[in-house]
């Protein structure tokens, strides 16, 4: 590896409850003089828990927002001695640093930009899924191994969606996943993992190795292949999308021994406030988006890709 240090073990333990009070108040106070970063007040809060989040109690939060809000402290005063502070700030920006941020929608209120949530479900509106929190439980398939996923059960052929914009890293058959695909961030800190799509008609068509995605766009389709060296064979019993999500510090943790996968019950609770609708073309019989999303991040790798060429 490059000789340069960098965080090799992440145990992500935020609740959805606090990441939504704390999106919250980044929200409100975006267009004011004090905007507050959510991502910093959750890495604030994990200094306190130790990174440990199962006795949040909202008045926590809401104490070190008043006193930045108040101005009397800033966040650099209020973390100085804070010995893990940037280890937390480091690791909760690398798994959340792309859910919020400006976008505009088009045709509306002459494309204004807004601000806010931008990351999505994995699950279309409308179609129903169950889950609980599975990471860690272990398979045997192959070998025994840890899952370090999080599996969302639901129906054939329900819309997956890109929770964030990126680009399309991998696509094709695994022996484990199935047909999957692996969309990196352009931050390349985030590599999403969905597997088990949909026996004969696992991708949208359009999809291919280096596709950029929009969040919010429809990736592929629920199913249940996998468990196989036999392409395009359903050997999973239940019907479900394994989501899964890799931090990326150095490139050599990408495929190795030393991955690190978080899990995603939480990310998933918080991020089922955003599912992206979806509709049929009876033609083609793909799924499609119904609402777009203009993402600046899409815009500024693209532009960056053409001056490439």
């Amino acid at each position: 590896t490059s000789g340069k240090d960098f965080i090799k073990w992440v145990d992500f333990k935020v609740t959805s409850e606090a990441m939504n009070d704390a999106y919250q108040y980044d929200l409100q106070s975006h267009d004011t003089d004090t905007p507050l970063d959510w991502v910093c007040l959750l890495a604030v809060l994990g200094c306190k828990y130790g990174g440990d989040f199962k006795n949040y109690n909202k008045a926590d939060l809401t104490r070190i927002v008043d006193k930045l809000l108040n101005k009397e402290s800033t966040l650099e005063q209020m973390t100085q001695d804070m010995k893990y502070y940037d280890y937390y700030n480091e690791v909760y920006h690398a798994v959340l640093g792309g859910f919020v941020g400006e976008y505009r929608i088009p045709g509306s209120d002459s494309e204004k930009i807004q601000y806010g949530l931008k990351a999505f479900s994995p699950i279309a509106k409308g179609f129903p899924y169950s889950d609980y929190d599975d990471f860690g439980s272990s398979r045997s398939f192959g070998y025994r191994r840890q899952h370090l996923g999080h599996d969302m059960m639901g129906q054939i052929g329900t819309p997956i969606i890109a929770v964030e914009s990126g680009y399309v890293e991998c696509l094709g058959w695994n022996r484990y996943g199935g047909w999957r695909i692996g969309i990196r961030s352009f931050d390349k800190k985030r590599y999403y993992y969905y597997a088990h799509l949909r026996q004969n008609f696992p991708y949208c068509k359009s999809l291919k190795e280096g596709s950029t995605v929009t969040a919010g766009d429809v990736i592929g389709y629920m199913g249940h292949t996998g468990y196989s060296d036999t392409e395009n064979t359903n050997n999973i019993d239940i019907i479900h999308l394994h989501f899964g999500l890799q931090l990326i510090f150095d490139e050599s943790q990408k495929d190795g021994n030393n991955e690190i996968w978080i899990s995603c019950y939480e990310l998933a609770r918080f991020l089922s406030q955003n599912r992206s609708e979806t509709v049929k073309d009876e033609t083609t019989k793909e799924w499609h988006r119904v609402q777009e999303l203009i993402d600046p991040s899409v815009t500024d790798f693209e532009s960056a890709k053409n001056k490439e060429k």
